[in-house]
């Protein structure tokens, strides 16, 4: 299932301030910058030291109990949080939460959000207990405070199943998983790309309990929403196109499975390169279908294709 958290790389808050502050501000605004750009390069320690600085920029320029202080926090816990260094990544949530419930008292959605980025990581961490419990009160704030079928709700409702899907609770998981897809339909309506994303959250939910019947005409769903907004050519489409397969594949459709690989393998070389991981990933599953297909040449040159490319980038 698709693991959804609220973070912020970049605040952009206008305020008026004097002159000098804002240029402090504007210098502040530019680290965010610079700090996002450093991530998207995966220059994780160049981007950490940044963000460092933007948070002492933050506090100088602000005041201490400002919720750009907060913004700033968070930055440095996400990038801590994309490396797995939870350990590190804790401080800094549970200080940023802390500040928003002492600015805006404990029930607004800013603290929400904030409860909410300390349950995902009390999940990565196998946290469990720790995990659902802050994911209940996050929801319970965003219930009471905004209309019940607001996008954000149903973000919290999605990242509350998860947590049960990972646990394989998954009587537990369903009834959120399709609330969340059912306020995504009104508010966002039918076609957008959230709702193939929570299509396809039931999609895994319905293939993890061996569902595939139930599973496959939500992919395709999944799929047509998604080549419509993205193009027949995107990553994205490529991975319905690989969780369609494996559904057949799963059913003894083996026919069937075999041209959706081969597109997906197609869109994939294109988009990311002939050498990338996901390449290498479709081919072994092609390998892996040719082999119960009992054609054993076409399953041997597959694999052997995966294997040339994973030994090239050891």
């Amino acid at each position: 299932m698709n693991r959804l958290l609220v973070f912020s790389l970049i605040a952009l808050t206008a305020f008026m301030y004097p002159l000098y502050v804002l240029a402090q501000e504007t210098s502040w605004e530019e680290l965010n910058v610079r700090v996002t750009d450093l991530f998207d390069q995966e220059r994780y320690s160049e981007a950490v030291n940044v963000a460092d600085n933007a948070l002492e920029v933050a506090r100088k320029t602000f005041g201490p109990d400002h919720p750009n202080v907060a913004l700033s926090l968070d930055n440095l816990a996400f990038l801590y949080f994309s490396q797995k260094r939870y350990t590190e990544a804790e401080p800094y949530f549970k200080e940023a939460l802390s500040l928003r419930e002492k600015v805006f008292g404990p029930n607004d959605p800013y603290v929400a959000l904030s409860i909410n980025n300390l349950a995902g990581l009390y999940r990565e961490q196998g946290r469990y207990a720790e995990a659902e419990s802050y994911f209940k009160r996050s929801l319970s704030i965003f219930e009471k405070g905004l209309v019940p079928d607001h996008p954000d709700v149903a973000l919290l409702l999605n990242n509350l199943g998860e947590l049960y899907f990972s646990q394989g609770k998954f009587k537990e998981a369903e009834p959120l998983c399709r609330r969340s897809l059912a306020i995504n339909e009104k508010t966002l309506g039918k076609e957008h790309p959230d709702v193939a994303t929570d299509l396809n959250n039931l999609v895994e939910l319905y293939k993890a309990q061996g569902k595939f019947k139930e599973a496959e005409p939500l992919c395709k769903r999944a799929l047509a929403i998604d080549e419509k907004k993205l193009g027949k050519d995107h990553p994205g489409v490529a991975i319905h196109l690989i969780t369609l397969a494996g559904l057949y594949r799963e059913q003894g459709k083996y026919t069937e499975a075999e041209p959706l690989y081969r597109q997906a393998l197609s869109i994939l070389e294109k988009s990311l390169g002939p050498d990338h991981a996901d390449v290498t990933a479709v081919m072994e599953d092609m390998s892996e279908l040719y082999t119960k297909m009992g054609k054993k040449k076409e399953a041997e040159d597959m694999s052997e294709r995966a294997r040339k490319i994973r030994t090239k980038k050891e």
